[in-house]
């Protein structure tokens, strides 16, 4: 197994619930293929705010909600393979540590739009490999932006 690499064993009572000896076996047939979508929660009424950021700063495009979900309000995003939901939570409370962490083209010229329209970057030098740099959402949810070192 390569290094830093975690197989899928899990241990009954093991407390991180990550490592042990009994083996985790998965249906024959099943798989992962990739992520569809990242759900963030905004608060009720943040709709705008968030077409202002994903759809302006971000430049990523609005998508149809399908009409049974319309009405529960929020947003949906989606650019370069990316698809960001936006839900309506009543007791809003932003996500400070739980993220995504979206990889990018041009990471420095993201900062720079963000910076522009006044959102705050900060620069975390600590994912090998990478560069990489946290912001805030309009809400204050905690978004990760990285690109590969050259």
């Amino acid at each position: 197994m390569p290094p830093g690499v975690r197989d899928s064993r899990i241990a009954a009572g093991a407390p991180d619930g990550c490592a042990g000896t009994m083996s985790r076996m998965m249906p024959a047939g099943f798989g992962f293929e990739r992520l569809h979508h990242v759900q963030l929660a905004i608060p009720p009424g943040g709709e705008e705010r968030c077409r202002a950021f994903w759809g302006g700063v971000l430049g990523m495009t609005e998508l149809d909600k399908p009409a049974a979900l319309a009405a529960r309000g929020g947003c949906w995003f989606r650019g370069g393979g990316v698809e960001v939901h936006l839900g309506v939570e009543g007791q809003f409370v932003p996500a400070r540590k739980a993220h995504p962490g979206f990889l990018v083209k041009d990471l420095r010229t993201l900062a720079g739009a963000l910076e522009a329209a006044g959102i705050d970057v900060v620069w975390d030098g600590e994912f090998p490999g990478h560069a990489r740099f946290y912001a805030d959402d309009p809400f204050g949810n905690r978004l990760e932006f990285l690109e590969p070192a050259p």
